[in-house]
């Protein structure tokens, strides 16, 4: 288990209460009532860290190396009904976005998300989870069968951006994404949208139009970094604190704004922590916000899912 700095007394603990149970195990003595008081101070010790995260803590907890990432979720979730799709059908397959259908209980979904690399090699085989023009052209595609068999989508969320390389930019990186938000306005099927992890500018909104948007508690959504807010305001990475504060930009901020309709609890720690706790509330979200979907008609769908983005923000005649 990896620990991030704040998690160092948490850490300590632990090491504690490990070497207390190895050795009351090793010899005679009984070190019960030690280790009960170590479990006591440390589940205190998780609960006062844990209830007063900063925003820049929670950034970090989203980040955190051992968070389940969308192909985790949707094998979780789907089991042996994955079944995985490729190719936007003009450029090539992009690996920073998944896509596929599978099945939730006897619910068929389209998944849409995109995913992370686990070590250096797998991470730059996903590109960082930073997706191509033509990743996003592949989740048009993808949601464009599922409209046309009646499949309601679920797109998931994690990504540090689009990727900004040159080559995506002459491939049309822009228009790609202002396509997809186009297009997932008018969509005549159910999008069900979780935030998994970062949510970063428009690489997150190229999936991110959704009739139900939920939020896993210790994860983000803005239209830019705290280390790029930071580097543009103080021409440093050093406020990257101050900045993760000013944006606004935690499931908590998002739910008061109403940019999202919901926040999906996570295990003390966060999802990394307890990923099967995890998974079930994942996938009791995504069913609930479904069976509140699943009985409009197309029309009343996009009418109300426009209604929904128009209102948001504040503007002035």
């Amino acid at each position: 288990m990896e620990y991030l700095e704040f998690e160092l007394p948490i850490k300590e603990l632990e090491e504690q209460l490990q070497k207390c149970q190895i050795i009351g195990e090793e010899s005679d003595v009984d070190v019960t009532e030690t280790c009960k008081q170590i479990e006591k101070k440390l589940e205190e010790t998780k609960k006062d860290i844990y209830k007063n995260l900063s925003a820049w803590q929670r950034v970090q907890l989203s980040r955190h190396p051992d968070r389940p990432y969308t192909l985790d979720h949707i094998k979780a979730l789907c089991g042996d009904s994955w079944l995985e799709l490729h190719g936007d059908r003009s450029v090539k397959d992009d690996k920073a976005m998944i896509g596929g259908l599978g099945k939730i209980g006897d619910q068929s979904y389209m998944f849409i998300g995109q995913q992370k690399g686990y070590n250096t090699k797998t991470r730059q085989y996903r590109n960082f989870g930073m997706s191509n023009p033509e990743g996003y052209r592949k989740a048009l595609r993808l949601m464009k069968s599922a409209e046309k068999f009646g499949i309601p989508v679920v797109t998931l969320i994690d990504t540090p951006g689009a990727y900004p390389g040159l080559e995506a930019e002459e491939r049309g990186q822009g228009e790609a994404i202002a396509r997809n938000i186009l297009e997932m306005t008018r969509l005549k099927v159910p999008i069900i949208t979780v935030i998994i992890g970062e949510g970063a500018s428009g690489g997150a909104l190229g999936i991110g139009v959704g009739d139900k948007v939920l939020m896993l508690e210790n994860t983000w959504y803005s239209v830019i970094s705290p280390e790029s807010c930071s580097s543009i305001l103080w021409r440093s990475w050093e406020y990257k604190e101050q900045a993760a504060e000013a944006l606004k930009l935690t499931a908590k901020d998002m739910k008061r704004m109403k940019l999202v309709d919901k926040i999906v609890k996570e295990p003390l720690g966060g999802a990394h922590r307890d990923r099967e706790k995890t998974f079930v509330a994942v996938r009791d979200a995504i069913v609930t916000a479904y069976d509140e979907l699943k009985n409009l008609s197309p029309k009343e769908l996009v009418k109300t899912r426009m209604a929904k983005y128009e209102n948001m923000g504040v503007f002035k005649d």
